[in-house]
């Protein structure tokens, strides 16, 4: 294993050199094991992560980056590609993505709501950035915050409770679904590790931390 999963730090982050003739499982459960065994080394930090040593395809990164989560404190905030051409393809898939999705869902704003901004949809919105203490974002439908959400967001103000709200980091000041809403949040403390999934259930707000499922939810909005 010691040779199938090299691990060195960098100027933005971290970098995990793969070998490439291990089957990807086994691969995984190596990844496991090193980043176990470095836990303590690294702490509770947060990383940018560069992989290289091997070609993989979007699904294998990110199962490597939810073992690297579930094994350490490290948490990932984004995946630095060597292949330029690459990231300038992800990033027009991306583009091509959140247009299809603001056409179902209604609506998609990039850019940082700051305090004292407020956000209003009569559907679902997509947030792509940040939404700091002190805005809001209001939504009959759901609230997607590609980035940080330190806000007030109101999913389902029209009474639907099968809203939701999603956000890569999840530490609302305020959060309400439909007619139920959490207490304020003064010191922003974080709910959960990574995106997280704020919804109803059986009348109290719930959150679970999102990892494969992630990408599943934008999918089905």
């Amino acid at each position: 294993m010691k040779n199938t999963v090299v691990i060195k730090s960098n100027k933005s982050g971290m970098t995990v050199i793969l070998a490439p003739e291990v089957p990807f499982e086994q691969l995984l459960c190596d990844i496991a094991s090193k980043f176990e065994d470095s836990a303590k080394f690294w702490g509770s930090v947060q990383m940018v992560l560069t992989l290289t040593g091997r070609p993989l395809t979007p699904q294998q990164e990110f199962e490597i980056v939810n073992v690297i989560m579930e094994h350490s404190q490290i948490e990932i905030l984004c995946l630095v590609d060597l292949d330029s051409n690459r990231t300038r393809r992800c990033e027009k898939a991306l583009n091509e993505k959140l247009m299809e999705l603001s056409s179902t869902t209604g609506q998609f704003y990039k850019g940082c709501l700051k305090k004292g901004e407020s956000l209003e949809s009569e559907a679902s919105i997509i947030v792509i950035g940040n939404v700091e203490q002190g805005a809001r974002v209001t939504a009959k439908g759901n609230v997607i915050v590609l980035g940080e959400l330190r806000g007030t967001v109101f999913a389902g103000a029209a009474g639907n409770e099968d809203a939701v709200v999603v956000a890569l980091t999840m530490a609302p000041y305020q959060l309400k679904i439909a007619d139920v809403e959490t207490p304020v949040n003064e010191k922003g403390r974080r709910m959960g590790r990574g995106p997280v999934a704020a919804s109803l259930k059986e009348g109290r707000i719930f959150t679970e931390n999102l990892k494969k499922s992630f990408f599943n939810v934008l999918k089905s909005i």
